[in-house]
């Protein structure tokens, strides 16, 4: 299977080297130093084994730069950030031939959430995620399978991925079937290591993860702590709550369950310890925050059912001014 990874950083570098080392024929789009490394030297996948020993495996995906030199594939799957993919979108097309699926392997609420949704807001399109539906008119929401990311990585150096924990990715059609290409991609990333599953109701973990994000991670730039040091503090640790409560409510009102309670799931995100958000990580190193999925999209899905979110709306007011004064 010809399995493009697009936006190879380190999740992405991290799946195409497992893909790879499982004999997939696989293509990494990416730029820079990290690009011209694999290019000359291939891609290095740190592990820790059981008995703590370091495992260093080298794997030799090719690596470009454009779609143009990827050509068509089967698989497309895009690691970007949420926010990036709206310019990568339109410049997919080389790869997409006629039955080409492509994996969306964001944080936040999917472009695509309503595409396959049974109810009223059936086919309703996000402004938020998708600003004049760029990414649903370059893509099409039919070739989406959507994806779930647990795995923690960091890229150590260019062409270097460390793995630091977990290997579990959610898979799901957005109608909930179980098509022949989900099957396809699901047995190729198990017979590549990953703990992969295929999900009738993925937006459900994508609300279970999301339920965190949106309070935990403009919190984290807003105050510069880490998860520990949110959950500690009794006032950061109310606020988090507070934006918890309005985001499960929101999805509540969509048909979503949880099936855990709002103070499990912030002793869930104590018990990580000191961890810097994705979100304060990129706001550290000067990059464009990824906050229209994780916070803006909650805002206006709030909207769409009715449900007030006003400590949200603070968060998404605080921390786009932030991100107009970050460098492009």
């Amino acid at each position: 299977m010809r399995i493009a990874i697009v936006g190879a950083g380190a999740i992405g570098a991290y799946m195409g080297a497992r893909l790879a080392l499982a004999g997939e024929d696989v293509t990494l789009i990416a730029r820079g130093a990290h690009l011209e490394a694999m290019q000359r030297d291939g891609l290095t996948l740190l592990t820790t084994a059981d008995g703590g020993d370091e495992v260093r495996e080298h794997a030799t995906p090719r690596a470009v730069e454009t779609p143009e030199q990827a050509g068509p594939q089967d698989v497309v799957i895009l690691t970007l950030k949420a926010h990036q993919v709206i310019e990568m979108a339109p410049r997919l097309a080389p790869m997409l031939g006629p039955d080409t699926s492509v994996v969306t392997a964001q944080n936040g609420v999917p472009w695509w959430y309503f595409h396959g949704y049974e109810g009223p807001l059936a086919g309703t399109r996000l402004t938020s995620v998708d600003p004049g539906d760029v990414i649903w008119d370059a893509i099409t929401p039919e070739r989406v399978i959507g994806c779930v990311v647990y795995p923690a990585t960091e890229l150590t150096a260019p062409g270097v991925v460390r793995h630091l924990s977990g290997n579990r990715f959610s898979l799901g059609e957005p109608d909930g079937s179980r098509s022949d290409r989900i099957r396809d991609v699901s047995q190729a990333m198990i017979a590549a290591g990953l703990r992969t599953s295929v999900r009738r109701r993925l937006r459900n973990e994508v609300w279970i993860k999301l339920w965190g994000n949106v309070a935990f991670n403009p919190i984290s730039v807003l105050t510069g702590g880490t998860l520990a040091a949110i959950c500690a503090h009794p006032g950061t640790r109310e606020v988090a709550r507070e934006a918890m409560l309005e985001a499960q409510a929101v999805a509540h009102a969509l048909g979503e369950e949880f099936k855990i309670d709002v103070d499990q799931r912030i002793e869930g995100a104590a018990a990580v310890g000191e961890h810097k958000t994705s979100m304060l990580q990129d706001f550290e190193r000067g990059r464009h925050l990824e906050i229209s999925a994780i916070v803006g999209a909650v805002t206006e899905l709030s909207r769409l059912v009715g449900v007030p979110t006003p400590t949200i709306d603070t968060f998404y007011a605080l921390t786009s001014l932030i991100d107009e004064r970050l460098s492009p």
